[in-house]
């Protein structure tokens, strides 16, 4: 598992994708991202690594009628201190018009859901300072001014602009079954997915497939024999196909029972019956299965090796 500070999970609604998802017609949040945190990219940082991912959730947008896109554009917008004298010199203050229709997202680990993010230049700007650059650099950005600094750290106020962005409470399992890039994946991913989504039922996990509401009702976690509903679904490539199936899970904070709470594991090699398994010990005990265990990621974003 290559080292990584933040999964972008892109909600598509779609099971498979292009070999670049960022060659799909409907891409314009990856590509602007890749060029934006990418090599030479304006926010780019060496030692905080954001991976882009789409999956096959869908998007809260699916059913978002046009006065609530012009009203998440709008409170962006407005939150951009470029509209405001003395703003933002780093921001163009040109204020483009939305390229497509607003993305959802699921930012992982920090078990936050964005289901309104707008796809104009500017927009997508405001979502990187808000929620992906980080929180405290790396030493080797100690020889860098403030001003500098300033560029690549986070802006954590600008959050309220997105409307709706919630915590996530959610088990997320995730599973490569990107055929348009690797075909082992692409055959093997379905089948994986079916096989979570049965192993859970009968353990009693509910599995969530609507669309991900916005600001989610508020869960008594702290309730004795607490489990949380899972979502399952299929994502693009994150490296190392040769381990497939390839299947990422992560346990959301508030299940305080299960010791891997706040962390995400990759598992490799996965095949059907290793599922039930996996459900009993990682799921449910919160255990990690050494033979399967490709590396895993904790919320204050520490690499995970056994």
């Amino acid at each position: 598992m290559a080292a990584y500070a933040e999964q972008v999970l892109i909600s598509t609604g779609r099971s498979d994708w292009k070999s670049k998802i960022e060659e799909e017609e409907e891409g314009v949040l990856v590509r602007e991202l890749k060029t934006m945190l990418g090599r030479n990219g304006k926010f780019s940082d060496p030692y905080h690594n954001v991976m882009l991912t789409n999956s096959s959730f869908p998007p809260t947008t699916a059913n978002t009628t046009t006065s609530d896109v012009a009203a998440a554009e709008a409170v962006v917008r407005a939150s951009d201190p470029v509209a405001k004298p003395g703003g933002d010199p780093d921001i163009d203050a040109s204020i483009a018009p939305a390229r497509g229709p607003p993305a959802s997202a699921f930012l992982l680990p920090s078990f936050t859901y964005v289901p309104l993010i707008p796809t104009d230049s500017s927009a997508i700007e405001t979502f990187i300072k808000a929620f992906l650059l980080p929180s405290q650099l790396h030493q080797s950005h100690d020889r860098l001014t403030r001003a500098q600094k300033n560029v690549i750290l986070r802006q954590p106020e600008r959050q309220k602009s997105f409307i709706g962005a919630r915590k996530v409470d959610e088990i997320m399992i995730l599973i490569c079954g990107h055929g348009g890039r690797d075909e082992r994946c692409g055959k093997l991913g379905p089948i994986l997915l079916a096989e979570f989504e049965d192993k859970l039922a009968r353990q009693n996990i509910p599995v969530l497939k609507d669309e991900p509401v916005p600001e989610a009702l508020e869960v008594n976690t702290e309730v004795e024999g607490y489990t949380p509903a899972a979502r399952v679904g299929l994502i693009s490539h994150i490296g190392g196909h040769k381990y497939a199936g390839n299947v990422i899970i992560y346990i959301p904070p508030g299940f305080h029972s299960n010791a891997l709470a706040g962390k995400g594991i990759w598992y490799g090699r996965v095949e059907p019956q290793h599922v039930e398994g996996i459900v009993a010990k990682t799921v449910l005990d919160g255990k990690v299965i050494k033979e399967m265990f490709r590396g895993g990621i904790g919320q204050d974003r520490e690499i995970l090796r056994l």
